[in-house]
Order: structure tokens, then sequence, then C-alpha cells
């Protein structure tokens, strides 16, 4: 039976966080049958009804109106998630430690606990974060009867996934076998017809290579953001000055910020070094690139440093927490760690998050949440604007001016610019924006 797209394909999607539940919703709303596979009791069951494992704007709605279709459904027996399946889709968040290790062993071992139960026929499409050469070496592995592997990169982001997954200028697919093209059509048929075919190494290197590049560029605006602050360049002009050339381009990955986090970019220049050392190639760059971020990551606690030196009793109102906008996650959090950073010196915390009800189970010492933005910023003697959530967007001069001690707002990546920049009332601090 064809789906409204075209041909209708059987899906096992396994590995059901972020990346899984967003790949399951999205492959069911267009037509096709899809399975989840979780062996987790608990998170069975809230996937069964409809509660996604972390927040991400529309999932839960779009999960609970494929569950309702019957399209879309989730089971902890591989022998009958994979049974006649067309394609079983790898969706594995691979987890990385604080040092940015990626633990793709255990994604190795997972796959391979269920791989008896693939069906004959069945292509087994990896889109987890794993180093060049994995998906081949998991080929090698399983011996299971005509059974082909490919991979494809994901290419999502938080707070932003579904029109990612749905709308994406391109996918890029590596493969095993080249007669599997028809196979991935089908299936992306519905969302993409720009596929970029290449092989199963090339792709995981693909991915590798889109991470360190945007990686580079974040660090190579906050290196010389750095270098504006002393000279008294505005970074914010240089950035418009850079991408108004023709040989960069407006859509440049060159914004002056904070350094990255959460694992991500990390994680794919770690693999590139790894690579690096394993073939005796020297990578200084890579190795530049990480050392720069590492460097950039001081920034904030300098400038909350200086901006709390002659307060007696400092207060610090923390407008945001988790990892980035349109997301739950606390997980590699800045702001989180700032929070722990001030902490252990002492220094009261009041914070607010639109998506945070609660503070992490370990608490965060000294930070107490607050109901709202105002209430958070009451008293405070430093405002630092660490997530940017739209709510923030609203925020004025007035706002910080009536209700803190002092109206200092530190944003590191300029979300508030363009109500306080010019306002002398309010002392607001940017990256590469002088005092």
């Amino acid at each position: 039976m064809a789906s409204r797209y075209g041909c209708r394909v059987k899906v096992t999607v396994y590995g059901l966080w972020h990346l899984g539940c967003v790949t399951a919703a999205c492959l069911a709303a267009a037509g096709h049958d899809v399975v989840g596979l979780e062996p987790d009791e608990r998170a069975l069951e809230a996937l069964r009804d409809g509660r996604p494992p972390l927040h991400e704007p529309g999932l839960a709605a779009l999960m609970s109106a494929e569950l309702s279709t019957g399209r879309l459904a989730f089971s902890d027996d591989a022998a009958q998630a994979l049974d006649g399946a067309d394609v079983a889709w790898i969706a594995f968040d691979t987890p990385v430690d604080d040092e940015d290790q990626a633990d793709v062993a255990s994604v190795r071992e997972r796959i391979e606990a269920v791989a008896g139960s693939f069906a004959p026929g069945t292509l087994v499409l990896v889109s987890s974060q794993v180093p060049a050469g994995f998906t081949r070496s998991l080929a090698a592995s399983i011996d299971v009867q005509d059974v082909r592997f490919a991979y494809s990169p994901e290419n999502l982001r938080l707070g932003k996934a579904i029109d990612a997954f749905r709308n994406p200028e391109r996918v890029v697919v590596g493969l095993e076998q080249p007669g599997d093209r028809q196979k991935v059509t089908e299936l992306l048929a519905p969302f993409t017809d720009r596929i970029e075919w290449m092989g199963l190494e090339s792709a995981e290197m693909t991915k590798h290579a889109l991470n360190a590049f945007l990686a580079t560029s974040v660090t190579f605006a906050n290196e010389l953001a750095r270098l504006c602050e002393r000279v008294g360049a505005d970074a914010k002009e240089v950035e418009r000055g850079l991408k108004s050339e023709p040989r960069i381009g407006r859509r440049a990955y060159l914004a002056p910020g904070a350094a990255f986090a959460g694992g991500t970019l990390a994680r794919d220049v770690r693999f590139l070094q790894g690579f690096g050392r394993a073939e005796q190639v020297a990578t200084p760059l890579f190795d530049g690139v990480l050392a720069s971020n590492a460097e950039h990551k001081g920034w904030m606690r300098a400038r909350v440093t200086e901006a709390l030196s002659a307060e007696a009793e400092p207060v610090v109102a923390m407008l945001g927490l988790t990892y980035k906008p349109g997301t739950s996650t606390l997980r590699r959090s800045l702001a989180v760690e700032l929070c722990r950073w001030l902490a252990e010196r002492g220094i009261r915390v009041r914070a607010h998050d639109p998506a945070v009800t609660e503070l992490p189970p370990d608490g965060l010492g000294t930070t107490t949440l607050h109901h709202d933005a105002h209430t958070a910023l009451e008293g405070a003697t430093v405002a630092v604007l660490a997530t940017e959530w739209p709510d923030y967007a609203q925020l004025t001069a007035e706002d910080f001016i009536s209700a803190m001690r002092t109206p200092r707002v530190i944003d590191q990546n300029w979300f508030l610019a363009r109500a306080l920049a010019e306002d002398l009332r309010v002392s607001y601090l940017a990256t590469g924006r002088g005092s």
C-alpha cells in the first residue's frame, strides 16, 4: 500500500531518545509504517503514552497523533519489531563524557544485541554519531543473510528538530551496496529529492568534517571577538564586514558568542584527532580548535567576576538554564556549569527558565528557581542571559532597571542587544564588545 507521498516503507527505529523519537514520528507522519524498539519498560510506557524523553517543540503532539493513526507503535520485543522491516534505522544519541569522548562501544553493543532479529533483506541505516569505519566494521561483524548497511548522518537541531528532519536542504547517504539507492529514495521521498550519494566512510567523514568546520568557525569568531574587546573594535560590526564578503556569505557560522558546548561539535573534532593519532597524521588545526574553545569558556566567568568585584553581597540573576532554547535538557548546559561555579564561591543565584520546573536532583548549591524572569531579577547585582528563549526577547531596559539593585547585563550572544546596547542606563556586556 502506498503512502500519500509514494511508496510505503516499513521501518524499525532503534534508539529512542531525541534523534530516534523525532525520526520515528516524522517517518510515520509521512505515511510510513514505523515501530520504535525500546527494551526499557519504563521508557516504553512513556513512549506508548506519547511522552518523549525530553521536550522538543511539537514532538509530543506529533507522536500522539501518529500513535492514534496506527502508523506509529512501540515495542520491547526485537523479533517482533524487526519482523519484515524494510529498514532498521539506528538512531542512538551517542553519549559523550566530560572530555567529549564518545561511547561508541555502547552503541555497537546495543546493535549487536538485536542483530539476530534482522530479517533477510533488511537495510540497516545508521544515523548515530559514530567514527568513520564504524558502519563497515559493524557490517563485517553481523552475519545475517542479505542484510546490507548504510550510513546517513543526523542533522537535527534541538528546538528545531522536526522542521530540520522534514525540510532538509539535502541528505547525505553512504551505501555499502549501490543497489540500495531505490529503497533509500522511497524512504526519503516525503522529505527531499536531493540525496548526496557516497560510500560509507565518506558519509561518516562528512559528518565529522561538517561539525569540525562549524566548530572552527565558532572558535575563529570568538577568538577574533576577544581581540576586538582589547583594541576597541565591535565584533558585530566585524561580523557584518566578513559576511558581506561574497567569498564568505551572510549564512556563515561566524557570530561572536558563547563557546560551543553539548558535545556535538567537540565529539567530531575528537574523532578527527583520534584518526590523526592512529594514522600518525598531525592535526594542529583541530587541536587548536579545542584549545581555543576551552579558553573561551572562561570568558563568562571572567566577566561575572569583574562585575561582582565591588559587591559586598552579590546576587546573580540567571536567565535560562537549558542547554539551548527549545529543549528541556540540562545535560552539558553552560548555564548549569556557571551556577555550580558561582555556588562554589558562595554567590547567590536567582534562576528562571521557561522549560525548567525543578533543579537537578543534586541541586545547584546557592541557586533558587523562580517562576518568572522578573522575579529572578529582583535585587540582583548582575543578570546573565544564558539561554536565548523567545520569552526573554520581550524584556526591556525598564524591566532590568526597576527590578535589579544594579542594572548590569552580561549577554554573551548579543540576544538583547537591540533593547539594551544603546541604553546608557544599563551596563551591557557581550562577546567582542567593550564595557
